[in-house]
């Protein structure tokens, strides 16, 4: 149930990796997906808080780096 439930979870974050049309928007959608991911993560180490803070900074980091990428800033 468990693999189950993180895969569906992976393919729902790579289906909505470029919302937003702003950076701020960019990066809050990757720190949102960034933070479930890392709680559903996390909980399997038993450790969900931790997880979703990891995972929060790691998406909201991937997002900027998206819209830094989009807009040209960046190769």
């Amino acid at each position: 149930m468990k693999t189950m439930t993180f895969t569906l979870a992976m393919l729902a974050s790579l289906a909505l990796a470029g919302c937003g049309t702003t950076t701020g928007s960019r990066a809050a959608s990757g720190a949102a997906m960034g933070a479930a991911g890392g709680a559903l993560i996390g909980s399997v180490g038993a450790n969900a808080g931790k997880g979703a803070l990891i995972g929060a900074g790691v998406g909201a980091l991937s997002g900027y780096l998206y819209d830094q990428h989009e807009k040209g800033h960046i190769d």
